[in-house]
């Protein structure tokens, strides 16, 4: 080859080389989002557990953002699903129980006519990024409606591995019956094998955008874990333990490597830099049948308390989010969708009525966001202790009113995060203000309310049917 052929090649790489270098540049973030289901705010190493490892998950928290102060959207699963999807409270989207929800016929009041799935109408996380090139799989629990049009390549999604209409899988074991996943040997975990398909998922679109939307059906009951990891953290139990249930830990365990099989393929990718990685759950852990422990917040999944709705939520986005930074910030599930769209580049972020982005965040955790009140909205019963309410959450103060006896209580958290002092009759006028937002607020969003129930029957008012 001559030399001027040789310089021509020579400048024709550069040229080539530059315009891959800028492509790269120009590449918006892949998104992962890990929504774990009934994982409570104490659920893991670094966020206190006393017997749980987590390895996996304390790295991601070591490599990025701990916010102290995050909540579901819900203090149970499907709207705060829904609320993640798509950036809004479930009361705006009248889905407001899990579905199908607990019937209580002789309850003092009748619940309103709730919407059980997620409306068309709707646009998802999925269906938002798609026009920027995102390649997008949900692999997991769905639970955001019964019928397949329901499902998640209904909504945006280019591929369902696992989603159906339940918000539990018949076993955590092949063979699954899982509708949406093809059976695996029998005796394979589940939640290894979501791992596994996730990581599938990232090898064939490495080199495009990707979301991928995986909520675990883990740590949900059937309470079931391998054998040799239950024997594991029964030998671990002692009395001076919050924590106790060996089965559940298993299940946690079980879990935290999966997130660790992810997350590695990402980083052995060279894709760290590229991936915005989110780790939350849906509502607080299950407090019933000493399950877990949140202790200290008051109560668990099913609560008007903090034990029902805080949550862990970690974020990793190497070279933006400081590593091993903390911040108490409130923030929301519905976030979540504001954020996606904001690091994707999509439009609309500052139009969403109930979401706000976390980036700011992200890149100083002593920034704070525009607004200065969190809302929940449950005109339901739960055997985890629930009865019709709403609540609102402005700085550190907490007003919960409950509809069946018109009362409200309210809890200062900066100072009793356990929520053990009830400071309503002592601070009336603070009280009545926050009474007053809240009903505002509900006038917004359009929230269905409870009514007095005439089938009422106080013998009968706790069957369920």
């Amino acid at each position: 080859m001559s030399h001027r052929m040789l310089a021509a090649v020579l400048v024709g790489m550069i040229g080539w080389i530059g315009t891959v270098a800028e492509a790269a540049e120009d590449r918006p973030p892949n998104v992962v989002v890990f929504l774990i289901d009934d994982l409570g705010w104490t659920d893991l190493a670094c966020f206190g557990s006393d017997l749980y490892e987590t390895p996996n998950v304390d790295r991601l928290a070591r490599e990025g953002m701990s916010f102290t102060d995050a909540y579901a959207a819900c203090t149970v699963c499907s709207p705060t699903r829904a609320a993640v999807m798509t950036g809004k409270y479930p009361a705006r989207l009248r889905v407001t129980d899990w579905i199908h929800g607990h019937k209580r016929p002789f309850a003092k009041l009748a619940i309103p006519e709730w919407t059980e799935f997620l409306s068309h109408d709707e646009t998802t996380m999925a269906e938002a990024l798609k026009p920027l090139g995102y390649a997008s799989v949900s692999i997991g629990k769905w639970h955001l409606g019964d019928e397949p049009e329901q499902w998640p390549t209904h909504h945006g999604f280019d591929r369902n591995i696992a989603g159906y209409g339940r918000g539990q899988p018949p076993s955590y074991f092949a063979p699954y019956n899982i509708p949406t996943l093809e059976e695996g040997p029998d005796g394979e975990d589940l939640t290894d094998r979501l791992a596994e398909e996730a990581v599938q998922f990232i090898k064939k679109y490495k080199d495009q955008p990707f979301l991928l939307y995986m909520p675990h059906y883990a740590v949900h009951t059937p309470l079931q874990a391998k054998r040799g990891l239950i024997e594991h953290y029964r030998a671990k139990l002692t009395p001076d333990l919050r924590q106790t249930n060996p089965t559940y830990a298993a299940m946690v365990h079980t879990m935290d490597e999966a997130i660790g099989r992810v997350v590695g393929t990402i980083d052995d990718l060279g894709l760290a830099e590229e991936t915005l990685v989110i780790f939350t759950s849906d509502n607080g852990g299950l407090a019933l049948r000493d399950i877990t422990s949140n202790s200290p917040l008051r109560a668990g999944k099913g609560s008007a308390y903090e034990g029902g709705v805080r949550v862990p939520l970690i974020v990793r986005w190497p070279g933006t989010v400081p590593a091993g930074t903390s911040c108490d910030e409130p923030v929301i599930s519905n976030d979540l969708f504001a954020t996606a769209l904001d690091v994707a580049g999509a439009d609309g972020v500052a139009d969403l009525p109930d979401a706000r982005s976390l980036v700011p965040l992200l890149r100083d955790p002593e920034a704070s966001l525009d607004r200065d009140a969190l809302f929940w909205h449950y005109p339901h019963y739960h055997p985890g202790g629930a009865t019709p309410y709403s609540a609102i959450r402005a700085g550190a103060w907490k007003l919960i009113e409950f509809f069946e006896d018109d009362r409200v209580e309210l809890y200062h958290l900066a100072e009793d995060l356990g929520e053990s002092t009830d400071l309503a009759a002592m601070m009336p006028e603070k009280a009545a203000d926050l009474r007053d937002r809240l009903a505002e607020w509900r006038a917004e969003v359009d929230a269905q309310l409870p009514r007095p129930n005439p089938e009422y029957d106080p013998d009968r008012a706790a069957q369920t049917r």
